[in-house]
């Protein structure tokens, strides 16, 4: 590993269960792959605390919170004023994961929409960034953050449409993150998105224990295989990984200013 490159996770889950025996050395196999940030994400309240916990307890590590759209049904009443409370911590870079889902439509759209809408207006009020899930749900997504967020900053989490929905996305502002699908040989139209989106607005990341990437897909992913995307755009960009892994960092520490904030570690 190179001393210079410094790799980033945008978007884990390593809170979660999948992670109970070997979550230490899932980390630290992460900063000793050149992962030396990482980005926990909340998608409900007990996950969103779980960022936290985690992000105290590695100064390396920063959290998300937030509302997904598929856990909508089982939130408490009070729950906005939950993640509210949450993103007052020092270590919260962003509301998130938050958006639509319609693949799994475990709530209704209307009720997805307004959740999403109350999250937007939050991380408003909050002047922070938003990471949104979308999924089946591409019309819907931008017609919102089209009208709610146009000046809001935020990061397509996962991103895997075609060039022409990305065109859509970075018109309104907001960052492409790719994550191991981009590794896949036979995913063209993602490859091209890899290709043609401005050096400014592009994020890795791993959606760990999910998305993994070639040469390990089928396995649990974890935050050290970020290397593998982080040199899949470089192929696609025909750079240096070094050259690509330095303008994630950058385009990451400005999507996200709290990680530069000395309060945050």
């Amino acid at each position: 590993m190179e001393d210079s490159i410094r790799l980033i996770d945008t978007h884990a889950h390593v809170a979660l269960n999948q992670f109970a025996a070997d979550r230490e050395a899932v980390i630290d196999r992460a900063q000793a792959a050149g992962v030396v940030r990482q980005i926990e994400i909340g998608y409900d309240l007990p996950s969103s605390a779980a960022a936290i916990a985690l992000a105290e307890h590695y100064p390396h590590i920063f959290a998300v919170v937030g509302l997904q759209p598929n856990h909508i049904p089982e939130a408490p009443d009070d729950w906005l004023d939950q993640v509210r409370r949450l993103a007052a911590h020092p270590k919260v870079v962003a509301i998130g994961e938050i958006g639509l889902d319609y693949h799994w439509m475990k709530a209704p759209p209307e009720l997805q929409e307004r959740a999403f809408r109350e999250q937007l207006a939050l991380a408003r009020s909050l002047d922070l960034p938003v990471v949104i899930h979308s999924r089946e749900a591409q019309d819907d997504t931008l017609r919102i953050l089209s009208a709610a967020a146009r000046a809001q900053p935020g990061i397509m989490h996962s991103f895997s449409g075609d060039w022409l929905y990305a065109q859509a996305c970075l018109e309104i502002g907001f960052l492409l993150s790719f994550s191991g699908p981009v590794t896949f040989g036979k995913a063209t139209a993602m490859h091209e998105v890899a290709r043609l989106a401005p050096a400014e607005m592009i994020l890795t990341e791993t959606d760990s224990p999910y998305l993994t990437p070639h040469p390990y897909r089928g396995r649990r992913n974890e935050p050290a295989y970020v290397r593998f995307v982080a040199e899949r755009l470089a192929e696609l960009r025909g750079l240096p990984l070094a050259e690509v892994a330095a303008q994630v960092w950058a385009n990451a520490e400005r999507v996200f200013p709290r990680m530069r904030d000395p309060v945050a570690g």
